[in-house]
């Protein structure tokens, strides 16, 4: 099986290539997430290498406040016993934006693979994403996203365009300077005219 790297390692990994990513705390209790949130509203995720899609399995509460933080902690504890072993991270709500998809895959044929798309609960509706092989040049990655039916939601009319294209180059330094990734999810980058969060981080290696 081939392993799923830790989130936080992931996190660190994204940090190192200047990708930047929601702030985010693995949490052992209620009050270990209620002293994360600071009053302010958080996220909770269950992750599990027996859970990979943890939306579509009701591993992700939203906008949590209060007594919701500690029965939404509750919940997830309970749905983890089994999907031992688990944790369970709190995260800082991400500033709304269009959600987009960040990815790689490695191909048998042609090597790395790296994707953008209209992310989200969005990927697999309209299936609307561009993909190139690694390693990309700037061009290559402007032209991936004036490929894409979205271009001008997920850049703001134009108004980010420079900016999206250095994060796919950012990506794919990192893909480039770690040879043993095999996958890599960035799903969703919460996308603003002024900015981005990368939300949700998985990455497979050999």
């Amino acid at each position: 099986m081939t392993p799923l790297v830790d989130y936080f390692e992931g996190k660190r990994l994204l940090d190192k290539h200047g990708i930047k990513s929601i702030q985010s705390r693995y949490v052992s209790s209620a009050g270990d997430a209620m002293e994360f949130s600071s009053g302010e509203p958080i996220v909770l995720k269950l992750i599990s290498d027996k859970a990979l899609h943890k939306s579509k399995e009701g591993l992700v509460k939203l906008n949590l406040k209060g007594d919701e933080i500690t029965a939404a902690y509750k919940q997830l504890a309970s749905k983890g016993r089994g999907l031992y072993p688990y944790r369970i991270i709190a995260q800082r709500m991400a500033k709304p934006g269009v959600e987009i998809i960040l990815g790689a895959r490695t191909d048998a044929q042609f090597g790395k693979l790296i994707l953008i798309g209209l992310g989200g609960i969005y990927v697999n509706v309209f299936k609307d994403f561009a993909l190139r092989v690694c390693p990309i040049q700037k061009a290559d990655a402007q032209d991936m996203i004036d490929q894409l039916k979205s271009r001008d939601v997920i850049t703001f009319n134009g108004k980010n365009s420079k900016m999206l294209s250095n994060l796919i180059m950012d990506v794919n330094a990192l893909l480039m300077s770690n040879r043993r990734i095999e996958e890599l999810d960035l799903n969703p980058v919460v996308v603003r005219e002024d900015g981005y969060d990368a939300v949700d981080i998985r990455i497979l290696t050999k």
